[in-house]
């Protein structure tokens, strides 16, 4: 009988664990953003899918080992398991840095995947899950085919390996250890450890071998309640380490600069180890350089030998896991108490035989070395000893070499058929070689229409077993294979077919979008818009080299004007302009017109921006970089609206055509924080900083975080730890020197500020707009709450043009000019810049920036309470000058200072009390405790 013929694409997912649920669950949530259909099937034999032997265990001691905020199934939204726990337990859910049962987060996976084809997405998404194994792939002309163990032949358009860590292996064990029924060869075997747990026959005493986070589960369940109160848990390893534990409170990763790394293990390994001593250094934990480290594991994996990655597996991989894989906190705590109470004994040495006892247990004998410090026990010494023990259980973890399993699936795919098998292992038969995911086969290629991810990746990534990494790694393989069994037709970025010629022959921007220009214009200009992106300096040295290679090249010329008239790049703005116009009329498309036009009447239009044709662009082109980074107030740009709810609309619009993209979710995240939203925001930063560690965006949004909650210390360090290495390159790093400094003007470090203006802020090391901004604001909010003198204002007026001082064209500008005039006590320039104001058209400078103008004027001449009135009108209308929450407080500070001088106590003691309920600010607490003493 014929199979009837498919009428859309087909995709078997061989595992159902966590990597073959969140392939399943990308492919739904693709599918239905595409409005493409697609059939998947999954195989496993579990019961349930999102098991697996990472989180099928019952036991609720057993919790996961990274954090909820770091364990969302979407990476484009990685506040999603915290938000589903706290509806899940509003009182308990919600605290990001719990460390949660592994058997909840398999609920969350079952519960995830169930409403991605229950809910929209299922309209194009159908879900199998046949109880049963795959056991052999065949090609053939339309994809391949899987067979089961029981007999069926799945047909498929594209294949998707994720079975997972291998089982546990035990090489180590001798035969007469292996064949005793006290054995415990794997203990995520459904059982496995209850029956030892419940053993109450012949000695009580268990032996582990080794002692990774298995042994800490494994001790967990063997300890608790229902098991005998005698029994001592015994475990050995080579090295005898416990994992260690995970801090108490969240810290932001130190992620590294591993640019000047080498290529070589031994500088690699020397490098890293500077790395933690720094971080420790610095803030006083090696965990937040560990964990920046594990993001830069990938590359410099990719950079070592053969011969270096096989050596690090054997003499390294133990102490990198040891730091890399950690016990939440509770869990530490508990081992921790059964050591001390001698219940738990750590030690080292390797298993050399066994023989049974008679009615039951095993006498094992081992060699030994010290033991561990803390075990409760005296040292042993070198050579050998013996236990009697009730059980043996294997505590080494999963087998490294996958041709050593023994899972007839694998064995199949590396099986040469015709001279050439379907895979290759990668390093040491730590799993498969693959393209981006895609199996190479023994021969190099990879175009079979099989994809793998997770633990099958860790001969080419390393770190490729955890959450955090399957995540992105299960939404690119779901990408990519709808990309090939079902691609969408080949369209430009406003949905219309290209007619003419192929999109195909053109390169494309970072965003995919085509290009009009040749192939080395088009990669000199994507390094530039990649610069832009991260938020990077020297923008315009490949913008200027892409028009050398290519002189009509419209979108080089057109971003070099832009550049030069927004950021300050080194640009001839009207020549770059004028050659941008001739060059697309010569060649171009609909967008890179549309582009040039915009970029002439921002301009052009020198208070408007083009604000109406820009947001028309977007409209139709959204994923159009330039055009985005332009529009969207951030430190570069001033975006097209001051008005903060629309600039929050612009980028909330733009999420279907970024989804997890990592700039796009930068700018998220610096939303999120405007919004108040700022442990959503926190999550987003690192998410993008996981993918990009150079992405500024996504450091500015994180800055902001951690002042508005007050982590000054941390986020000064934090801080000054990524300007020194991920962002060396990073442009208006004046901004990150103020943001540094509002951390130290906090906690009341007069001289640590003294030395960071003078070192970074205090001109010529900054000019202009930047100067007025950063460096003028600082000063007088220094003047505001300190009472050390404040170095002179009158450098930052030097450093800045006249019209910005005296005819500003932004509400933002402008109320930094007035507050600069006021710490020069300029008080008749402030007056003809206050009148300069009430005559703007702009409707936020003629009333917020001038009533601020005639404030400061008051302030000056003494007359406190005429301050206090106009800032009290001023400052709930204040955000419709722009800037973030924290450049506007200084308008509050100046608030505060004008109620302490004018004796108002009280007034002055209710605003620092409403700050204080928001964040931990140790200078107001202190000016708090002042004026407590003072009304008192």
């Amino acid at each position: 009988m014929t199979a009837p013929r498919r009428t859309r694409p087909t995709v078997v997912i061989v595992g159902a664990g966590a990597s073959g649920t969140l392939v399943a669950l990308h492919l739904a949530r693709t599918a239905g953003g595409r409005s493409t259909g697609v059939d998947v099937v999954l195989v496993d034999p579990a019961d349930r899918w999102g098991r697996g032997p990472s989180f099928g265990t019952l036991d609720d001691q057993h919790l996961l080992n990274v954090p909820a905020a770091g364990m969302s199934a979407l990476p484009q939204d990685p506040a999603h398991f915290v938000a589903w726990r706290t509806r899940e337990d509003a009182e308990h859910g919600s605290d990001p840095g719990t460390f949660a049962r592994r058997r909840q987060y398999a609920r969350y996976l079952d519960e995830t995947l169930t409403e991605a084809y229950q809910g929209p997405p299922g309209e194009f998404a159908s879900l199998r899950h046949l109880r049963t194994r795959a056991v052999a792939l065949r090609r053939t002309p339309s994809g391949a085919v899987v067979a089961t163990a029981d007999g069926r032949d799945l047909a498929a358009d594209a294949v998707v390996v994720a079975t997972g860590l291998p089982a546990a292996g035990h090489a180590w064990a001798p035969e007469a250890l292996t064949g005793s029924a006290f054995f415990v060869p794997d203990p995520w075997a459904p059982g496995a450890v209850d029956v030892v747990r419940r053993d109450r026959s012949g000695p009580g005493d268990v032996l582990l071998v080794g002692t990774g986070l298995t042994a800490v589960d494994v001790t967990l369940s063997l300890t608790d309640a229902g098991s005998r109160d005698d029994r001592v848990v015994r475990a050995i390893s080579r090295h005898g380490r416990l994992p260690r534990r995970h801090a108490s409170e969240l810290k932001l990763a130190a992620i590294p600069d591993v640019s000047d790394w080498g290529d070589d293990l031994a500088s690699i390994l020397d490098a890293a180890a500077r790395h933690l001593a720094s971080v420790r250094r610095d803030s006083g934990d090696w965990r937040p350089g560990a964990d920046g480290l594990r993001f830069q594991v990938s590359t410099l994996w990719g950079r070592l030998s053969e011969a270096d990655k096989r050596a690090f597996v054997a003499d390294h991989a133990g102490a990198w896991n040891v730091l890399r894989h950690r016990m939440a906190p509770s869990s530490a705590a508990l081992i921790g108490g059964l050591r001390q109470a001698g219940r738990l004994v750590l030690g080292t040495g390797s298993v050399l035989g066994a023989e049974p006892l008679p009615g039951g247990g095993l006498r094992v004998r081992v060699s030994t070395g010290s033991t561990s410090e803390g075990t409760g026990s005296t040292s042993e010494g070198g050579g050998e000893a013996s236990y009697d023990v009730g059980w043996v259980v294997n505590c080494t973890g999963p087998r490294a070499d996958i041709r050593t399993v023994g899972d007839p699936f694998l064995d199949d795919l590396l099986r040469p058929r015709g001279g050439a098998a379907l895979a290759e292992v990668a390093t040491a038969g730590m799993g498969l070689r693959t393209q981006g995911g895609r199996l190479v086969d023994s021969e190099g290629r990879a175009d079979a229409p099989v994809w793998t991810l997770g633990a099958l990746r860790r001969g080419e990534l390393w770190e490729s077993t955890a959450v955090p990494e399957i995540r992105s790694q299960a939404l690119a393989v779901a990408t990519s294979v709808l990309d090939a069994v079902a691609p969408q037709p080949r369209r430009l970025a406003d949905g219309r077919l290209v007619s003419g010629h192929h999109p195909a022959a053109r390169p494309r921007d970072p965003l995919g979008l085509p290009l009009s220009t040749t192939a080395e214009a088009a990669a000199a200009y994507n390094a530039g818009l990649e610069r832009l992106m991260r938020l990077q300096d020297d923008v315009e040295v490949p913008l200027r080299e892409a028009v050398a290679h290519d002189p009509d090249f419209a979108l080089g010329h057109a971003t070099l004007a832009l550049l030069g008239h927004e950021a300050g790049a080194d640009a001839d703005v009207q020549a770059s302009l004028e050659a941008a116009r001739r060059a697309v009329r010569k060649r171009g498309d609909e967008r890179e017109r549309s582009l040039v036009d915009v970029v002439g009447q921002r301009v052009r239009d020198v208070r408007h921006k083009g604000a109406r044709a820009l947001m028309n662009h977007l409209a139709t082109h959204p994923r159009d970089i330039l055009a985005v980074s332009a529009a969207v107030p951030t430190i570069a740009f001033s975006g097209v609206t001051d008005v903060q709810q629309e600039a929050w609309d612009l980028v909330e619009g733009l999420a279907p055509a970024y989804g997890d993209h990592w700039w796009y979710i930068s700018l998220l995240a610096f939303t999120r924080q405007d919004q108040g939203r700022f442990e959503e925001a926190g999550l987003l930063a690192e998410s993008a900083l996981s993918c990009e560690p150079s992405s500024g965006h996504a450091v500015h949004a994180l800055t902001h975080v951690m002042y508005e909650t007050g982590q000054h210390e941390g986020g000064r360090v934090w801080l000054d730890h990524w300007v020194a290495e991920s962002g060396r390159s990073a442009s208006h790093r004046a901004h990150f020197s103020w943001h540094a400094a509002l951390h130290e003007l906090a906690l009341g470090d007069t001289e640590a500020v003294r030395q960071r203006y003078y070192s970074q802020l205090a001109p010529p090391t900054v000019t202009g707009v930047r100067a007025l901004i950063d460096s003028g604001s600082l000063l007088w909010r220094w003047r505001m709450t300190m009472s050390e003198a404040a170095p002179p204002v009158q450098p930052v007026l030097d450093a800045v043009d006249v019209a910005l001082l005296e005819r500003p064209e932004t509400p933002f500008v402008a109320l930094h000019a007035a507050l600069a005039l006021a710490s020069a006590e300029e008080h008749q320039r402030l007056a003809a810049l206050a009148q300069h104001c009430r005559n703007s058209p702009e409707a936020a400078v003629r009333t917020a920036v001038a009533t601020v103008c005639d404030a400061l004027l008051a302030a000056g001449e003494r007359r406190w309470t005429d301050a206090i009135a106009l800032l009290d009108d001023v400052l709930p209308v204040l955000v419709q000058v722009g800037g973030s929450a924290a450049q506007r407080e200084v308008v509050e500070e100046t608030l505060l200072f004008c109620l302490v001088s004018a004796g108002q106590a009280e007034r002055a003691c209710a605003l620092l009390d409403a700050r204080l309920d928001r964040r931990a600010y140790p200078l107001d607490q202190r000016r708090r405790a002042n004026l407590t003493v003072t009304v008192g």
